[in-house]
């Protein structure tokens, strides 16, 4: 922001500031000085280098204001006298006022009739020229030297060119045309805000008039428009057209409507004077409701001395703040102070801000600084080393891990989404990618593509641990998240993998074996992870969905074939999905290979670290070890001998581990045989043969009774 010095010494007393006491009180308080520029007259403009929580120094008040608290002057406002007028010629005689949206905090009308349109005073047009205005006539220029005194846009509207006459604040209609002042023709959305007359737009809110309402030398009523707007209205505005403007730069970093009555009186006053106009008596006001109170904060003076590292007496803190208008509280006792927060300081809500406020007019050159830091080693997070060593398991396995955006295409992001789910839209101007990804896996596959494009050879592995999105569809009640948690959640994070079928060649179909198997390198690859994370008691089991499950959100997402895919069981809780992807999905991102797939919770799989080993001594003795194969339906899945065999309950069973399985003749259509190997050991002593065979026979039996098997010769 450019300052002059001599405007600021309008609003200093005495009014003897140089420009190397301006530039070394601003530098100290917080405000560096980017250039410096002799002006005529002796006069001096300095660039303001300000942080965007400042707008309150948007103004060469706000910036006296920072000098004076320094010392060695005092800050001095200008003389605002009452505003009168005419009691027979009110403001809502000539003009009505209607508000119809929230993004107009307030709104305020002076009216000010018989004006003579003419070039401004000297004095007013050094004072624009100083900091890098030009002026315009009288009247523009009182609302541009507004802005840069008070920090408080206004605006300026021809009565006579105002229909209805009434000033309507409302949303935009779509496609709504606006002339703005600089002359451009606009077409406006329906998420801006303007102020219309009955007819149409008028100005821009907070950005921009319009050239239909303009002062010109044929004017003579004059209507005073001095508002405040919702910041994020007034950004997207300036943006959507591409305008900077002083009103809209100050806009966009928040103006308080409480103080808005001061600036408003005095561009009133000037304009009456400078032009030879009669106030009307009155003003509109949109502010139905009293003003808020006023921002209390907590202050404990002892976490003040604390923080700072330095014995500062509480009458000395109180003293600093109250130089920038943040008064103690009446009744505050001595441990803990409640101060009062000025309307301009919108930055100030916390005790810390306030403590920041007494080190700045203290000086930072107060504070000590230590010959050498006391620095305390602590070992690296949990989370921060499972990921490590994830990766460095998975990297192992052959698997390249890739970063890619959070941003895919909505059609890309469909086959991903669980029932009960629905997509988060953005609204970017950067292309078709508007979509926050419900899964990683589809980055995945659009990495396998572009790799696929690149002419890398088959056999690629692929994982990566990002943040997912998704919100619960309108209506929709979703029994689990995007992977199948067990609360939705906005935001996830998951470790997806993807792989190439092993051995299938550009146009072939995968057979049976090569299905199965890169399902087994999956399962074998979480399986793997999950014993480096958690040891050897951590157990991934592979529950595929039972037929007619019921349900949202039940199966896995319609990207995975229904036919081969299944839930991934950590330690007994459902953390993901595993399976290969559906030709549909296949050909949607244009792969020629057929990939396998899964996708977990990042959390739970983290929250395995460290592992934990458990030593025992060697046994003493030998273990008695029998291989038993089973004929069993096709649809009867490990999981469920597994389970036959620990209900058993098996007198001196050490540990049950699968061998392998058959299809193929002389089995008939529909049956499987699975040999299983259960060891048997006494740890006191050598067992008999005898003790182990009857166990044997019962666990046939049950096999046979409870899963319908026959015993394989």
């Amino acid at each position: 922001m450019n300052a002059s010095v001599s405007f600021l010494n309008r609003y200093l007393d005495p009014p003897t500031l140089s420009a190397q006491e301006a530039e070394d009180a601003l530098t100290l308080a917080g405000f560096p000085i980017d250039s410096r520029e002799p002006l005529p007259g002796g006069d001096t403009r300095l660039e303001v280098e300000l942080t965007s929580n400042r707008g309150d120094c948007l103004s060469m008040i706000g910036l006296a204001r920072e000098i004076a608290a320094r010392g060695g002057h005092s800050l001095k406002l200008p003389d605002v006298p009452p505003i009168g007028g005419s009691s027979a010629d009110r403001c809502s005689s000539h003009l009505t006022l209607e508000v119809t949206t929230p993004d107009c905090p307030r709104f305020t009308v002076h009216i000010i009739r018989n004006c003579t349109i003419a070039p401004s005073p000297p004095w007013l047009v050094q004072a624009l020229e100083s900091v890098g205005q030009r002026s315009i006539n009288n009247v523009v220029d009182i609302t541009n030297f507004l802005t840069f005194e008070f920090g408080q846009p206004c605006h300026a509207f021809d009565l006579a060119r105002i229909a209805g006459p009434k000033l309507i604040i409302r949303a935009a209609r779509e496609g709504e045309p606006l002339t703005t002042l600089d002359g451009k023709k606009r077409t406006l959305k329906a998420d801006h805000v303007v102020v219309a007359d009955a007819q149409r737009a008028q100005s821009l809110a907070g950005v921009i008039g319009g050239a239909d309402s303009e002062v010109t030398p044929s004017t003579r009523d004059i209507v005073l428009e001095v508002a405040t707007w919702n910041p994020v209205a007034v950004r997207r505005a300036a943006r959507h057209h591409q305008i900077r403007t002083d009103a809209g730069h100050r806009f966009e970093r928040y103006v308080d409507p409480r103080t808005l009555d001061l600036p408003a009186r005095r561009a009133a006053a000037l304009i009456a004077e400078l032009t030879g106009g009669s106030l009307c008596a009155g003003m509109l006001d949109s502010a139905s409701a009293p003003p808020a109170p006023l921002r209390e904060v907590p202050f404990r003076p002892a976490r003040c001395r604390t923080l700072l590292g330095i014995d500062i007496p509480d009458a000395e803190m109180i003293a600093l703040l109250q130089r920038l208008d943040i008064t103690p509280k009446p009744g505050s006792d001595g441990a803990s102070l409640v101060f009062v927060i000025p309307p301009s300081r919108a930055d100030l809500t916390r005790e810390v801000d306030l403590i920041e406020e007494v080190a700045r007019l203290k000086g930072f050159d107060a504070i000590p600084i230590h010959d050498r830091i006391s620095v305390q080693v602590r070992g690296p997070q949990p989370s921060e080393s499972a990921a490590c060593e994830l990766a460095s398991v998975l990297t192992g396995l052959g698997f390249f891990e890739t970063v890619t955006f959070n941003f895919i295409s909505p059609r890309h992001a469909a086959p991903f989404l669980r029932a009960g789910l629905a997509c988060l839209a953005v609204d970017d101007a950067r292309g078709a990618d508007g979509t926050l990804r419900p899964s990683t896996l589809p980055s995945l596959l659009l990495c396998r593509k572009k790799n696929q494009d690149g002419g890398a050879p088959p056999g690629l592995r692929l994982f990566e641990t990002a943040s997912t999105f998704a919100d619960p569809a309108p209506g929709g009640q979703p029994a689990a998240s995007h992977v199948g948690a067990a609360a939705p959640s906005a935001e996830l994070r998951t470790l997806a993998l993807a792989l190439d079928i092993p051995g299938v060649h550009k146009g072939k179909q995968a057979s049976v074996d090569q299905r199965q198997h890169a399902i087994r390198i999956l399962r074998g690859t979480l399986e793997s992870a999950a014993h480096a994370l958690g040891g050897a008691a951590a157990t991934v089991e592979i529950a595929p969905r039972a037929a007619g499950a019921p349900g949202p959100g039940a199966g896995p997402p319609p990207a995975f074939d229904p036919s081969a895919s299944a839930r991934v069981v950590l330690n007994g809780r459902p953390v993901g999905w595993l399976g290969l992807i559906g030709a549909d999905t296949q050909r949607l991102f244009d792969l020629d290979l057929p990939i396998a797939a899964a996708e977990l919770e990042l959390a739970p799989v983290l929250a395995l670290y460290p592992p934990r080993s458990k030593v025992e001594p060697l046994p003493a003795f030998p273990a008695i070890e029998r291989d038993l194969s089973l004929d069993l339906s096709e649809s009867t899945p490990w999981s469920a001998v597994r389970a036959l065999v620990h209900e058993a309950r098996l007198d001196k069973l050490e540990s049950l581990s699968f061998v392998s399985t058959y299809r193929g003749k002389p089995l008939s259509a529909g049956k499987k045989a699975i040999t299983l190997r259960l060891s048997f050991r006494d740890p006191s002593r050598t067992l008999r043969r005898e003790e182990v065979e009857p166990q044997m026979a019962a666990l046939i039996a049950k096999a046979k009774s409870e899963l319908h098997a026959e015993l394989r010769a």
